[in-house]
């Protein structure tokens, strides 16, 4: 294994390092192409405004707090066991899958995808295999990961019902021309929610490599550095500029048909779930908690409006992807292992 100061270690940390920045950077073109999907389906964003608007809210939203950086880097596993290498290996394993979604349009969860790396990866660097892993920090990530999009389809559902008693009155021009301005409102909102939850997760995985490579183990006292918040929310930023146009397709035009006030709807719901989140330092999905939305907006029109065949596809991937980056991420660490890391 690699010892603490030695050159070694310091190589690996700044190689660790950039791999978490690469993740960030993916993170931000496959998960902020969710956050702005509805407007851009309901034409009131260009996907070049969006994006641009997108990238500095995500980076604004990074400066939000450290609470979910907390969570990450000491409810998941046992600070001992986060060393670089299982830092590095969970978040190759998570890089993998967000490519690999990315690439088949499957909007799938960074955040699974991390956690589930850190799970594998911190099993496989243990003697002790499971006993390494925090059970009741998992069972809370776990259920804010499950709940939030569940929560964000009942709000966008009662929201939505809302609206349309409250624009009852209007003309069909009116609504559209007023829901145009609150959905810009709203997409900037989702756009630095996102920003508040996505950013910290990176954060939380570097500093506990830092950490580690000084302590010989993440301390009790878990403090996010500036220098950390910075470089992620600069990576995420980057990211948004380079927004998946596949992904965008997927969830603003194959989930249901949205009008400006349902994306206006949706989008709301989903960053105040975001940003509750944030606040209480759970880690939750943005793919989840925007589509759960969707779903929800779409349900007040007709149960038959949601394509349930696409919602099931998404479903599928969200359900594969804590397990298969928990064995990537496995596996990955049992190579370097050979290799003597």
């Amino acid at each position: 294994m690699l010892v603490p100061h030695s050159t070694g270690a310091l190589v690996f940390l700044i190689l660790t390092i950039l791999v978490a920045v690469v993740f960030d950077f993916t993170n931000g073109f496959h998960d902020t192409a969710n956050a702005i999907a509805t407007s851009v389906s309901t034409r009131v964003l260009s996907p070049r405004i969006a994006i641009f608007m997108a990238a500095i809210l995500n980076f604004v939203g990074a400066f939000v707090s450290t609470n979910v950086a907390k969570t990450i880097g000491s409810d998941v596993a046992d600070t001992t066991s986060l060393t670089s290498v299982v830092v590095m290996s969970a978040l190759l394993a998570a890089i993998f899958w967000n490519l690999l979604t990315w690439y088949f349009a499957l909007p799938s969860s960074s955040s699974h995808a991390l956690i589930g790396g850190i799970i594998g990866a911190a099993v496989a660097g243990s003697a002790t295999h499971f006993s390494v892993l925090k059970v009741g920090g998992i069972i809370k990530i776990v259920l804010s990961l499950l709940l939030s999009p569940i929560a964000g389809f009942v709000i966008a559902y009662l929201l939505i019902l809302g609206l349309t008693w409250l624009f009852r009155g209007f003309m069909p021009a009116q609504v559209t021309t007023t829901s145009r301005w609150l959905q810009r409102l709203s997409a900037a909102f989702v756009a630095f929610s996102h920003g508040s939850n996505d950013a910290q997760k990176t954060m939380g995985v570097i500093t506990a490599a830092v950490l580690a490579y000084q302590y010989g183990s993440t301390p009790t006292s878990f403090s996010v550095p500036d220098w950390v918040i910075l470089l992620c929310a600069t990576a995420m930023a980057l990211g948004t500029s380079f927004g998946g146009w596949r992904i965008i397709k997927t969830m603003g035009m194959h989930i249901a048909k949205l009008r400006p006030l349902d994306g206006f709807a949706a989008e709301s719901s989903s960053a105040l779930v975001i940003m509750i989140a944030s606040v209480l330092g759970l880690p939750v999905s943005t793919t989840h908690t925007i589509a759960g939305s969707i779903m929800g907006v779409g349900a007040r029109q007709r149960l038959s409006a949601v394509r349930w065949g696409v919602a099931g596809n998404m479903v599928f991937a969200w359900v594969l992807t804590g397990p298969i980056t928990a064995l990537l991420a496995a596996a990955i660490y049992a190579v370097f292992h050979l290799f003597g890391l």
